[in-house]
């Protein structure tokens, strides 16, 4: 296993730590750190970056990162879904790029910019997205493929498969370091959609998980955390149909956690799974 560290800088919201790079083959690598995970693949010519960080300057790191295994450039970026902490480090990248993400990141990324609500320019949109459910491609001669089974944690939610290496990037599907599932409702994301999803990634022929948020995860692991979520998420719909109330319903399942059911140091930074599932089957603002 390679690390390599760079020191860290404080960012806006989430704090980000230093990079840290983990060959997972001789050409694929974890990158850890910068918030979110991401991910690099030397090719033949060029190398696929899988995310990008959190900032710009998150971006220049990784870049650097590349420089010190391979002097080939970066030639494509996957995006596996929208979230800042995944795309933020775009504009550290060269235009011209293939910028590939699922057809509702893209969507997702153009009404932010429309809003104002991000720092990334038109010339750093995907430039290639995937709309099929499943897509067989050969970058660099690498062979990938793209998955989407149903909108999970957001509406775009793309995972990359490499079936030679049985290595999989799930995206925030599986963000390890939260208590259930993570899920932007207000991004169209679904409890039902991110079982199937879910699911659909296990299936995969693959030994190692390169996660959102954790570290690299096996089957068992993330077949443990699906059994979880199911679970919590039927118990709500029973409770739910019993009319308990939000508050009730938590305190029964025990989600969020005694002690982080506020934002803030410890505590989580968005919105429980429980209280996702409780307006799924309500339909209401609780």
């Amino acid at each position: 296993m390679k690390s390599i560290s760079v020191a860290q800088r404080a960012q806006q919201g989430p704090q980000a730590g230093p990079l840290k790079i983990h060959g997972l083959t001789s050409s694929i690598y974890w990158v850890e750190g910068g918030v979110g995970n991401c991910g690099f693949i030397v090719g033949e010519k060029g190398v696929i970056v899988i995310d990008t960080t959190i900032s710009p300057a998150g971006g220049q790191e990784l870049l650097i990162n590349i420089a010190r295994i391979t002097p080939k450039p970066v030639t494509a970026v996957i995006l596996t879904h929208g979230d800042f902490d995944h795309v933020g480090g775009l504009p550290a990248f060269s235009t011209g790029l293939t910028i590939i993400a699922q057809e509702n990141t893209r969507k997702n990324m153009e009404a932010a910019i429309a809003a104002g609500r991000r720092m990334i320019s038109a010339d750093h949109l995907p430039n290639r997205v995937v709309a099929k459910d499943w897509e067989a491609v050969e970058i660099e001669g690498v062979k990938l493929e793209f998955l989407h089974w149903a909108p999970a944690h957001m509406a775009g939610d793309l995972v990359i498969y490499l079936p030679d290496q049985k290595i999989v990037f799930t995206g925030d599907i599986f963000t390890m370091d939260q208590f259930r599932a993570l899920i932007h409702r207000e991004q169209k994301g679904s409890s039902g959609g991110w079982i199937m999803s879910a699911k659909g990634v296990v299936a995969l022929n693959a030994d190692r998980f390169v996660v959102g948020h954790g570290d690299v995860q096996t089957w068992d692991s993330l077949q443990k955390r699906i059994g979880e979520v199911e679970v919590e998420r039927e118990k709500i719909k029973e409770l739910v149909a019993r009319g308990m109330s939000l508050r009730q319903i938590q305190a029964a399942v025990g989600d969020p956690p005694p002690g982080q059911s506020k934002p803030g140091p410890g505590g989580p930074r968005f919105t429980p799974f429980s209280e996702v599932v409780y307006q799924e089957f309500t339909e209401k603002n609780p």
